[in-house]
C-alpha cells in the first residue's frame, strides 16, 4: 500500500479535471489527476467542437491557446432550417461575440500535452476509485495502479468523472436533487475527413425530423440525424446515411453533401440531467458528473468550462484567504448557469426535432416558430446570446 498526500484530488482527465488541474497548478495548488481509463482511449474520445468565450477564455488564460488560435475556425453564425427556408442567426452582428469550432479531443490532447511542462501530474489507468470521508475534513482517494494499491490524501476533491463515475455516487442518496428528462429519439452521427457542406452549422427540421451539418475543420465534418432510439447501428450502411444527408442539406447548403469513408459512426441517447447536489462536504462535482445536456445547442463542454471557471476561483480563494464562503457558493452560481442552458438546449431540441406524439398542430407551431424567428431581430438576439453563452 503507498499512501501520499496533495492539496486537491481530481477525478477525471476530461476537460473539466485538466483544465481545473491546470489552474489550480498556475496558482501553486498541489493537485492530482486520477483517470479510469488509458491515455490513448482519454485522446481519442469524440465529442463536441463549438466553444463558448468560457471555454476559450480559459485556453487564453493558461497560455495553452497557440494551437487552437492557428487551426480553430471562428464562426460568425450559425443556421436554422425546415424544409427549404433557412434561417441565418448572426451571432456576431446580434451580440458582438463569436463561437469557435475546435474539437473536444483537440482540446483534450493539448491540455495532457500541456501537463508535464506545467507539472500537472495525470495517473492513468487508475483503477477501483474510491472515495472515502468526503464530509470531513480529510477526505482520500483510494486506487490500485499497476496492481499497486493507493491511497491519495488530501484537504479537498474535485469530482469531473463524467456520467458514470463514482464522484457522484459518493454523495449519500438522500441528500441527492435529480432533475431528468429522457428524449424519445437518438442521433445517428458519422464524422468523415470531407469537406462541410456549408460555411456554418446547420440545425435542419422536417417531414423526415431532425439532422444536423456541422464540422470540426476545413476538411472533416460532423453529421447527424435523428432515429428512433430502438435503431441499431447496423441498419445504417455509410452509403444510406450519405444519400439521407444529401436529401437533407443538398437543396439549402452552399456546397453539398461530399461523401467519404466513415472514421466513426454511433447512435446517443439525447437526455437532459442535473444533480442539484454538487457539493458535499470537501466534494465538489463539476461537468457531466453533475449535468447532461442534449447535444442540440453544444452546451455539454461549455457548462463544464463554466464549473471549472466558478469551482477553481472558490478554490483559490479558500487557500489564498481561507475563504469558505467562496466554496459554499459554488453550486449557486453553477447552478444558476447551468439550469439557463438546459432551458436553451430543451427548448432548441424542441423546436428542431420530430417527436412520436406529434401531431399536425405542433409540426404548425414548429414552422410558425421559426418563420417568426426569421423576422424578429429581438428573437433572433435572444437566441444568439444563448448559442454564445451566457455571462460566468
Amino acid at each position: 500500500m503507498s499512501a501520499r498526500r496533495t492539496q486537491v484530488a481530481i477525478i477525471g482527465s476530461g476537460p473539466a479535471g485538466l483544465l481545473l488541474g491546470h489552474l489550480l497548478k498556475a496558482e501553486g495548488i498541489g493537485c492530482v489527476v486520477l483517470e479510469r481509463q488509458t491515455r490513448e482511449r482519454v485522446e481519442s474520445r469524440i465529442r463536441a467542437g463549438v466553444l463558448e468565450t468560457v471555454t476559450t477564455d480559459l485556453m487564453h488564460r493558461l497560455g495553452l491557446d497557440e494551437r487552437m488560435n492557428r487551426e480553430a475556425m471562428v464562426e460568425d453564425g450559425f443556421n436554422l432550417a425546415d424544409g427549404d427556408m433557412l434561417v441565418r442567426i448572426d451571432i456576431k452582428a446580434l451580440t458582438g461575440k463569436t463561437v469557435v469550432v475546435y474539437g473536444q479531443t483537440e482540446l483534450t490532447r493539448d491540455l495532457i500535452a500541456a501537463a508535464p511542462q506545467r507539472e500537472l501530474e495525470i495517473v492513468f489507468e487508475a483503477e477501483d476509485l474510491a472515495l472515502h470521508d468526503v464530509d470531513s475534513d480529510q477526505p482520500s482517494v483510494t486506487y490500485t495502479k499497476d496492481g499497486v494499491a493507493h491511497t491519495l490524501q488530501c484537504d479537498l476533491i474535485a469530482g469531473c468523472d463524467g456520467f458514470h463515475g463514482p464522484s457522484r455516487r459518493a454523495i449519500p442518496a438522500h441528500l441527492a436533487r435529480e432533475y431528468i428528462h429522457e428524449y424519445p429519439f437518438g442521433w445517428l452521427g458519422i464524422l468523415a475527413d470531407v469537406p462541410p457542406c456549408h460555411d456554418e452549422l446547420i440545425y435542419a427540421n422536417g417531414p423526415r425530423g431532425f439532422a444536423l451539418a456541422s464540422m470540426r475543420s476545413t476538411t472533416r465534418s460532423r453529421y447527424y440525424i435523428q432515429v428512433p432510439l430502438t435503431e441499431r447501428i447496423e441498419n445504417w450502411p455509410e452509403d444510406r446515411l450519405w444519400d439521407e444527408l444529401e436529401e437533407r442539406f443538398n437543396g439549402i447548403s452552399k456546397h453539398g453533401v461530399t461523401r467519404g469513408p466513415a472514421l466513426e459512426m454511433s447512435i446517443a441517447p439525447l437526455r437532459s440531467y442535473v444533480f442539484e447536489t454538487m457539493r458535499h462536504g470537501r466534494l465538489f462535482l463539476a461537468g457531466d458528473s453533475a449535468h447532461i445536456v442534449p447535444p442540440t445547442g453544444a452546451k455539454g463542454l461549455n457548462l463544464a468550462a463554466s464549473d471549472v471557471h466558478y469551482l477553481s476561483d472558490a478554490i483559490i480563494g479558500f487557500y489564498r484567504r481561507q475563504d469558505e464562503q467562496a466554496m459554499l457558493g459554488y453550486q449557486a452560481k453553477a447552478l444558476s448557469r447551468i439550469w439557463k442552458a438546459e432551458r436553451f438546449s430543451w427548448s432548441l431540441t424542441k423546436l428542431m426535432h420530430s417527436f412520436p406524439e406529434q401531431g399536425p398542430f405542433e409540426r404548425r407551431m414548429q414552422i410558425a416558430e421559426l418563420d417568426y424567428l426569421s423576422r424578429s431581430p429581438a428573437m433572433q438576439t435572444a437566441i444568439a446570446e444563448n448559442y454564445v453563452g451566457l455571462p460566468v
